[in-house]
């Protein structure tokens, strides 16, 4: 049973995190006044145990991956590969829609990111899906949606961390969400072309010409190059997913450079964003992981797999409850203090139900990747925002389609556990 103290600080946090408080500083206060309350660490370690949470190999990819998406944006390798993905699709009716998407799904292979992707492209498409007939809120929505496939697609961030939290290898999670990743990318296309049949939007412009994709591919060779690099790498076993994020770095630095798309006084900018966003990950990492160790001595999760499980044991009604618990979840909180925080938590449960540690950090990541287009957090939803102008209350909106999509292969990604268990 939860102490009135204990369900106090926890809500004490969750207000914290909802009145705009940075997560780390939220995650900070409470964990240590759990720490306080269960006594299971000295204050003196404290320094000693935010440390060590950091102390992971498998962590320097993240800036190096971060560092190759701001590289393939300095050297517009970014824009040469939407070009090609548009000059495959961009013929069709909803061509632009499906290309832009697409291109995120590329930019995904390559940042790990969801956030620079919704800069990147969105900088990039909003003026082209106009231009198509799309509304610019609705054109927005697609961006920030397809941007969130930077966590579903190899290689991504949101991997590396549950895999150092849930002790499995990168490279064992990059193999199981290709598909899962992909498949969520192709029903949000799937939805577009409806919501374009609803709609209106776009009608095309006739088919793809051979020789417009023949001089795309040719002209987006070194954009295509790096992903190729990377998943090619980790895939065959030559790379780690680590080794993979620096041979990329700098495969995409050296490339601008003898290109001369590179330049020396773009790289202390270039290296400030990474280090930015880094700067921002590293905290988050830190602190809670120290709330999630002062969860698990106090038992709680424990007391929340005897809640559920005593309520039902069906596997389809559990893994509905997660989805639930995880939609709120990204709805308020960024998805790495989720992993941190929920995944310790929701991982025995999934396990008890008969899921795959593995099966189980592909579903806990799709569903998480809904909150980029969820209020009041919509990380992704705030990025288009001050890309485009609009309102997040109209982009939102026009999101929700493709949120629904989401969730419906979330829950075949559940359902089906061969989707990501087909290579392990």
């Amino acid at each position: 049973m939860v102490s009135a103290t204990i369900l106090g600080i926890l809500v004490l946090t969750a207000v914290l995190i909802l009145l705009g408080v940075p997560v780390f500083a939220s995650l900070g206060i409470g964990g240590y006044l759990l720490l306080q309350v269960t006594s299971v660490l000295p204050t003196v370690l404290l320094g000693q145990t935010l440390f060590t949470g950091l102390d992971a190999f498998a962590l320097i990819a993240v800036p190096l991956f971060i560092l190759t998406g701001d590289a393939i944006v300095e050297t517009g390798f970014s824009e040469k590969l939407l070009n090609f993905t548009q000059s495959v699709f961009g013929g069709f009716r909803t061509g632009m829609g499906t290309a832009t998407l697409f291109g995120c799904g590329l930019f995904a292979a390559i940042s790990g990111s969801n956030a620079s992707d919704a800069a990147a492209l969105g900088r990039i498409t909003l003026d082209r899906l106009e231009e198509r007939g799309y509304s610019r809120s609705y054109a927005s929505s697609i961006v920030a949606s397809g941007a969130s496939t930077g966590i579903l697609i190899p290689p991504s961030i949101s991997y590396i961390i549950v895999g150092l939290v849930f002790g499995i290898s990168a490279s064992t999670l990059f193999l199981a969400a290709l598909i899962p990743g992909v498949a969520i990318l192709l029903g949000m296309v799937v939805m577009n072309v409806v919501m374009n049949r609803v709609q209106g939007y776009e009608s095309g412009t006739g088919h793809p010409q051979v020789s417009d994709v023949a001089y795309s591919v040719w002209d987006a060779k070194y954009g295509l190059l790096i992903p190729f690099i990377i998943l090619g790498g980790i895939y065959s076993g030559v790379f780690t997913p680590t080794e993979a994020s620096a041979v990329a770095v700098i495969t995409a630095i050296a490339i601008g450079v003898v290109l001369q798309r590179l330049s020396l006084p773009q790289f202390p900018e270039m290296l400030e964003r990474s280090a930015l966003v880094n700067g921002v990950i590293a905290p988050i990492i830190a602190i809670a992981l120290l709330f999630s160790q002062a969860l698990s001595a106090l038992g709680i999760p424990e007391a929340l797999v005897s809640a559920i499980i005593g309520t039902t044991t069906n596997f389809y009604l559990v893994t509905l409850i997660m989805v639930v618990i995880l939609f709120m979840a990204g709805a308020i909180m960024e998805t790495t203090p989720n992993i941190l925080v929920l995944g310790p938590i929701l991982l025995p449960i999934g396990e008890r139900i008969g899921m795959h540690p593995v099966h189980f950090s592909v579903f806990f990541i799709s569903a998480l990747a809904v909150g980029f287009i969820t209020p009041p957090i919509g990380l992704n939803l705030y990025v288009m925002s001050g890309v485009s102008g609009e309102s997040i209350t109209d982009i939102a909106k026009d999101a929700v389609p493709f949120m629904l999509a989401m969730l419906a292969i979330i829950l075949l990604i559940a359902w089906f556990p061969i989707l990501s268990m087909w290579g392990i």
